[in-house]
Parts: structure tokens; sequence; C-alpha cells
């Protein structure tokens, strides 16, 4: 259980840090190792920005109390419609794409969206921290203010009460509260049968189609040092990573937060700093407004860019440790068990403790 369970996670953690001169120490010592990380993150993006060359920069058009959508993007023009239309409807006023040498046609797709600022870059997303630098550039540059969605192309936030409260109104909330950020868990969406059975076509509701999930094989630690949740489970974990489940994907992000200029990710959007911004649970057993996003990686298109991914090498840091998994992939698999749930709205997935609308009701 993601948000009613956080109490267990404090369970091993010491009861104050001033009982003592060590544990001062310590503390002061972490805070100063972070303080100068987050500053060498913001230096790399800033040394980063050279890589990117601007197609079409709109951000003339960005008002000052817009929320901002923002995300990195390869050969996705199949999932950009319905991505953008998605977020759109949610409340995001303009984009900031990286493309990140697209052939498929997303390039010119994005520079045709009169919402969209679009940069281009043929430079390693890897060695970008994952397209991260790229984007805590853009973040420095123009999101300084700004309520901020850092998201992957195949991620669809929603959250409690999404179909008739905007982001606008949570975001409102959520400031009135004294909160900065929004955690959501990433929730992989799968068909049934073998994903490269169900055909898919831009603009399209995906999970029409990809409309199960895995609801309860969730694994939750938290990181001593940035003080996130570190979310493991879900079909990837049980269809690939069986054997060893501390290298499955990790779920918990924060892909919301009021942006100011020296933030920075750490880690894709599953940590940042300062570390205060990772706090969205409660770690005294209430429940803190979260949401989820649906993931739809396993498009049946997924099947042949498995291959590719393999040979790019690019997605993972210890990247020859994961060809088991794009192998699995490219065998097209039927991800489907007797175990599995079919979504059915926002109210089953708070039911399933996999989100929470907290105070928020």
């Amino acid at each position: 259980d993601i948000t009613r369970n956080s109490d267990n996670l404090a369970s091993g953690r010491k009861t104050g840090t001033g009982t003592g001169s060590l544990d001062r120490l310590n503390d002061l010592a972490m805070a100063y190792r972070l303080r100068w990380k987050r500053r060498r993150l913001l230096w790399r993006s800033l040394r980063k920005r050279r890589q990117l060359t601007p197609v079409i920069d709109r951000t003339a058009q960005i008002a000052p109390d817009d929320i901002l959508g923002l995300s990195t993007v390869r050969n996705e023009a199949l999932r950009l419609p319905y991505f953008l239309n998605h977020h759109r409807r949610l409340g995001v006023r303009h984009f900031l794409i990286v493309d990140n040498a697209s052939d498929d046609g997303t390039r010119e797709f994005l520079t045709a969206q009169p919402d969209v600022s679009l940069w281009v870059t043929d430079h390693s997303y890897k060695r970008s921290r994952f397209g991260v630098d790229w984007l805590t550039w853009l973040q420095m540059r123009h999101a300084h203010g700004h309520w901020c969605l850092t998201l992957d192309a195949d991620e669809c936030l929603i959250y409690p009460h999404w179909e008739t409260r905007p982001l606008p109104a949570l975001c409102a909330w959520l400031e009135c509260r004294g909160r900065e950020s929004f955690g959501a868990l990433m929730l992989d969406m799968y068909p049934k049968g073998r994903l490269g059975e169900h055909s898919y076509h831009a603009g399209d509701d995906p999970f029409g189609t990809l409309s199960w999930f895995d609801a309860g094989n969730y694994m939750i630690r938290r990181k001593s040092d940035l003080g996130n949740l570190w979310i493991q489970g879900g079909a990837r974990a049980r269809a690939f990573f069986a054997q060893d489940p501390r290298r499955a994907p990790t779920m918990g992000k924060v892909p919301l937060v009021k942006w100011n200029r020296r933030y920075a990710y750490v880690s894709s959007t599953h940590a940042l700093l300062p570390r205060r911004l990772n706090h969205v649970y409660d770690d005294r057993g209430g429940e803190i407004t979260s949401g989820v996003l649906l993931h739809s990686k396993f498009l049946n298109t997924v099947v042949e860019r498995a291959g590719v991914e393999k040979q790019r090498q690019e997605h993972f840091a210890n990247s020859p440790l994961y060809d088991a998994y794009y192998d699995a992939l490219t065998g097209d698999p039927d991800l489907w068990s007797a175990h599995s749930t079919r979504l059915t709205g926002w109210r089953q997935l708070e039911a399933m403790g996999l989100m929470s609308r907290g105070g928020w009701v």
C-alpha cells in the first residue's frame, strides 16, 4: 500500500537527530554533500545547453501562471497526439520538448503544434542523464516560478478527481498547504494477450487496449540520503526480473513540481534536490494526495523497438545487464496473468492504495 503504509517506512529510523552530537554532525555533513551535488548538477546542465538547437521557440507565449509540460522524446510520433491532448485537457498550457534525433516524423509533428517549443539534439541520451540535463537547462531558463509536469511520452498523469478538477485547481490546493511537489506511482499497463496482437493508431486512447495492471506486488523502501520512496514492482518486475527483483525499474516519481531555477532532478524524476521536495508521503501514518502515471510502454511497437534499444544501449546505466529484458520483449510476450486487474478508474486505484485523495475532497 503506497499511501497508507508510510509509517512502516519509518520503523527503522532513529527517533531524533538532536540526541547526540554525532547525529547532528552526520546531518550537517549530508546536507553539505547534497548542496554541492545540486550545484554540480546545475552546472552540468548549464554546460549541456550547448547540445541543444532550437527548432521553434514559442516561449514568449508563456503566461506567468501557465503550467508547463516537459519531455525528452525519440521516435514518439505515434504516442504524442494522445499524450499532448491528455495533458492539455488537464491544464498544461505550454510544452518544452527535446527531440533526441527522431526519424519518424516526431520533429515535424511537434513543430506544427502551437503550444510546443522544440529543441533538437543528436547527443547521447544516457550521457545527458537520460535527458534530465537538457530539461534542467530549459527549466532554469523558462520555468522558474511555474508548476512543471515532467514526463516521458509514454506516461499519462491521473489523480483524484482528474476528470473534473484540472491541474490549476490541484496546484492551487497544494500551494495553499505549503506543498511544492506532488508524487505519483508509475503503473505498467498491458493488454490481455501477446503485445504484438493489439494494434494502435495515433490519437487513440492507449489505455483502451492497455487496460490491465498488477495491483499488489510492490516493494517500498525509503532512500536514506534523498528521502524519496524507492518503489519496485508491477508487470515488469514480475515478468522480467523475478529472479532479481532489485534490478526491476523504479516506479515512484515526483513529476509535478513548483519549479525554482535552483532545483535539479537527480535520477530521472524519481528524486530531486533540495530533498524536501521528495517528501510526497506522510511518515506519521497519514495520507498525502498523490497520483498515478499510467505507463503505455507495452504498445505493440515495443516488440520491434526492443531490439533497436538493445543495440543503442541508451536507456540503462548498466545497459548490458538488461539484454535479457530486451530479448524477452522481442519475443512478443503475454504479460497478462490470472492475477491481473482491469482498470476501471481512479477510485479503484485509491481503494487499492495506489493513489490517495489525502485531504483533497
